[in-house]
């Protein structure tokens, strides 16, 4: 895939397999141990007191990552030993996602992937669970019958039980479905899959929003809010545990304590996000344009710890469009809330995703939305082509626009991002920016790859930092010196942190 059509990708679009043993670490209330989960070896034979060996595979958005990060955490506490190849492995977990046509066959092929291993006998069984699972439910196993266990969305707390069956060879309960609870389940005692100084914190589940191009409401159900001090809690123990960067998630994070609590109360949480030791960054991802309230705003632009970057996917800016695709925000709307996020947070960098194609979009109706994102200048944008969702009310719509239009619009339209982007890149130059170092360059002595403030995880670009010793965790005061199309080349000039 090439750079463009990479960063035309949604997030959730954007699915690729976790390379899930790499510095795992259990983070949990002191009474838990933290414990390695790393291994090199295809040897997989477990330790004496193990149930057994298990790989792991997680696909689709971070609000996945996070309920595959909870599943391995079960299965630690439970006596299973993580290993980083399922060729060998008693069994296969695929965390999968099915938000669109593309993830779905992202998430078919890691399926019949770990099937063929089971077929020839590397592998005893194979456990999906997650999205795909949860929108397919018994029609997987109609299609792929070799697999041995699904596992729903809000299955999860089973993941163990299920584990237990297939290792103890018992042709039972081959399903967990579970409905989408009233509370959300809790998060905590998790194994992490990112790098120790950054994590993902989900603090609500389901969608209430009724998007018509969107199945995501089928599979995670009503929106349903953490309470404070649950959220609080988890983000204390990531602190402890070396997190510095907290990226805050939700399918709908603007929308956060309504049900809870009768009434928004993100202002309120990131307030009590602030107090807690050890965080730098606070990063909001998945804002809604509605609920978008003025505490909200004075909140970030107050904060030291919530970066002024915001994640708010708009979808498209035409009245039509928007009233087809059930948005419930208008075009004036959108433009009076951006002007007044832009006024009031300083160094804003905003990412936004629309889609291009959606059903009945005229020619006309594009060129507003090419328009608009020429003006606007967003620093991170990204665009999908719209994708026909079996259940979804746009299925039904007249007028589908075919797929050399959809990708030729979303084409042009990446086309005159990249050049804002290109451009913002370059205003960038000899300006001194704090980096969070990531990973090193492979085979360079000096030489990193870290973020600003201005790039999120996986989503955004890098920025590559030379210096000496340096380390990942990291936050090093740097200049920008080059420009790397998307990215951006910088040099240390102060002590890490």
């Amino acid at each position: 895939m090439n750079r463009l059509a990479e960063l035309s990708a949604p997030a959730a679009a954007r699915v690729t397999p976790a390379a899930v043993a790499i510095s795992l670490r259990l983070f949990a209330s002191p009474t838990v141990p933290a414990a390695s989960a790393t291994s090199k070896t295809r040897a997989h034979k477990p330790a004496a007191d193990a149930k057994g060996t298990y790989a792991f595979v997680s696909l689709g958005c971070p609000k996945n990552l996070v309920d595959s990060e909870r599943m391995l955490g079960l299965l630690q506490l439970d006596g299973y030993k993580l290993v980083s190849e399922p060729d060998g492995a008693d069994f296969v977990v695929v965390n999968t996602c099915g938000f669109i046509e593309r993830a779905r066959a992202e998430s078919f092929g890691a399926i019949d992937e770990m099937l063929q291993l089971k077929r020839e006998g590397r592998t005893r069984g194979v456990i999906v669970s997650g999205c795909l699972a949860e929108r397919e439910k018994e029609q997987l196993l109609i299609d792929r019958p070799d697999i041995d266990h699904l596992v729903g969305v809000f299955g999860r707390e089973q993941v163990t039980k299920v584990a237990d069956r297939l290792i103890g060879g018992l042709d039972e309960q081959r399903s967990v479905f579970q409905p989408a609870p009233s509370n959300p389940l809790s998060d905590r005692q998790r194994l992490r899959i990112t790098p120790r100084h950054f994590a993902f914190l989900k603090i609500s589940e389901g969608c209430d929003r009724l998007c018509t191009f969107c199945a995501i409401p089928k599979m995670r159900g009503k929106h349903a809010t953490k309470p404070i001090e649950e959220v609080v809690a988890e983000a204390r123990e990531l602190a402890a545990d070396g997190v510095r960067e907290l990226v805050v998630v939700a399918q709908d994070t603007t929308y956060y304590g309504f049900d809870l609590y009768g009434r928004t109360r993100l202002a309120d949480l990131l307030a009590e996000l602030e107090k807690v030791e050890g965080l730098d960054w606070i990063r909001l991802m998945y804002l809604y344009p509605m609920y978008f309230t003025d505490d909200v705003i004075e909140r970030i632009a107050a904060s030291k710890k919530i970066v002024p970057y915001l994640d708010m996917p708009l979808q498209h800016i035409n009245d039509r469009m928007l009233k087809r695709m059930q948005r419930r925000v208008n075009r004036q709307e959108t433009e009076v809330l951006l002007a007044k996020l832009r006024a009031n947070i300083a160094n804003l960098v905003m990412r936004t995703t629309f889609i291009a194609g959606f059903p009945g979009e005229t020619d006309e109706e594009f060129e507003e939305l090419v328009e608009f994102v020429a003006r606007q200048k967003f620093e991170r944008l990204g665009v999908f082509t719209y994708s026909l969702e079996p259940d979804t009310p746009a299925a039904k719509l007249p007028d589908h626009v075919s797929e050399e239009v959809k990708a030729s619009r979303r084409d042009r339209l990446m086309a005159v991002q990249q050049e804002v982007a290109f451009a913002w890149n370059k205003a960038q130059l000899g300006r001194r920016v704090d980096v969070l170092i990531d990973v090193p360059v492979p085979g360079e002595k000096h030489a990193l790859i870290g973020r600003s403030y201005a790039d999120a995880p996986d989503v955004d670009g890098v920025v590559y930092v030379t210096g000496k010793k340096l380390r990942p965790g990291q936050i090093v005061p740097c200049e920008i010196v080059a420009t790397q199309e998307y990215d951006l080349v910088a040099a240390a000039v102060g002590s890490p942190r």
